[in-house]
């Protein structure tokens, strides 16, 4: 077989030629050279007996090396049964427009997590803030796992004066993060398993479970509190905070509820799949006693949605968290205590559990959530008439009736 030399090579580059000449290197390697005396490396070979060619590239740009380099790397993309020309071209679009952790990311918010998870405006906010600006525009596939902890350290261990330390917030975007990776991968439109082997402590910590639950003086002070004027001037989360308080839902439920959701006639506030944090219907009675407030609150609105806006769910948040301190509250709280508070409180009534398990929107276990899908609407409103009268009660108790201060 003959073998082509730089010596051959370098003999004739850039000096006219007679006519244009192939320059046999073996293995379907060749050289054209031009009447210029430009030399091209080529790889010829056939599919279903039509010849065809594929050109490497300019010599000596390309050396003599690399070219069997490549025509070696053909032949064996041949033997595979896979077109050399359509597999570079592939490969090509992927190195040049390669899928970057940003595409990536948001390749599993609008194709998953937009139907399927209830945060995901969070979700996004939170790769924006931690992910985007450090790693978003490189390619996924080439990122290792040091850039990834190298994100989430900042996360867990903060940035002095900017950002507080967040080692819980760590590991939970790092879930987030695995299972888009996971997603991408599984649907062939990114490849990357270098988060594989962490865990939640390998970034920052578990959320621990939660307890909290106001005592009655301290409900007591938060229903009074949005009963009267002391909050007049942040009416959005005076409303927010009293639907909370009366119908225990969660604060997505209450801040994306629009006015559809309430049917006066009924008497039902249905929650939609799409603001549900288990992606099912949540169907609520309306008590009688909040009827005329409500309906107030909707002629006073001047767009679709009950609190008169809509505002992102790390502001309510954040304002959410501080009433403990406005009260003067010794023990911390959040808005989402006060929906632990409501189905402690009920089950202390003596509403049975299952009925409180379908006002805060949970599944039934078992049996129950494949075969019982009653709504328990007769006993959900009897729930909450109840539960309004001890809300009553706890600022205008009758003289035989004790807060108990916890």
């Amino acid at each position: 077989m003959s073998r082509l030399f730089d010596k051959k090579l370098r003999s004739i580059l850039n000096k006219p030629q007679e006519k244009v000449n192939v320059l046999s290197d073996g293995g379907g390697l060749g050289a054209r050279v031009s009447m210029l005396g430009k030399i091209r490396w080529q790889f010829r070979y056939k599919i279903n007996g039509k010849n065809k060619r594929l050109d490497l590239g300019d010599y000596p740009e390309i050396s003599i090396q690399r070219a069997r380099e490549l025509a070696y790397q053909y032949r064996g993309w041949l033997a595979e049964g896979e077109d050399p020309k359509h597999k570079r071209e592939m490969l090509r679009n992927e190195t040049l427009s390669p899928v970057t952790v940003k595409d990536a990311l948001e390749y599993w918010l609008v194709e998953y997590a937009e139907d399927n998870r209830a945060n995901v405006e969070k979700h996004r906010a939170q790769f924006q803030r931690h992910i985007y600006p450090y790693i978003g525009g490189l390619p996924v596939e080439m990122i290792d796992t040091r850039h990834w902890l190298e994100c989430f350290d900042r996360i867990k261990k903060g940035i002095q004066g900017k950002q507080k330390a967040a080692p819980v917030a760590a590991g939970y975007i790092l879930q987030n993060v695995k299972q888009a990776l996971r997603f991408c991968r599984v649907r062939h439109y990114a490849k990357s398993r270098v988060l594989d082997d962490l865990i939640i402590t390998d970034v920052g910590s578990r959320q621990q479970k939660k307890d909290r639950v106001l005592t009655d003086q301290e409900l007591a002070d938060v229903w009074k509190m949005v009963q009267t004027s002391e909050i007049r001037h942040m009416v959005y989360y005076s409303n927010l905070i009293k639907l909370l308080i009366i119908f225990g839902a969660r604060t997505q439920e209450v801040r994306l509820s629009t006015w559809d959701e309430w049917d006066f006639t009924q008497g039902t506030w249905t929650v939609p799949k799409s603001h549900s944090k288990t992606n099912a219907v949540i169907v609520r009675p309306i008590p009688q006693e909040m009827i005329s407030w409500l309906l107030e609150l909707k002629e006073c609105s001047s767009n679709e949605y009950v609190l008169g806006e809509l505002k992102k769910s790390e502001a309510v948040s954040v304002q959410g968290s501080q009433y403990w301190k406005r009260l003067g509250h010794k023990t911390k709280w959040t808005l989402h205590d006060l929906r632990r508070t409501l189905a402690t409180k009920m089950n202390d009534l003596g509403v049975a559990p299952h009925v409180v398990e379908q006002l805060l929107g949970h599944s039934l276990g078992g049996v129950m959530a494949i075969y019982n899908r009653s709504q328990y609407l007769p006993e959900k409103k009897a729930a909450l008439e109840l539960w309004l009268e001890r809300l009553e009660l706890l600022i205008n108790p009758a003289d035989n009736i004790l807060i108990m201060k916890q």
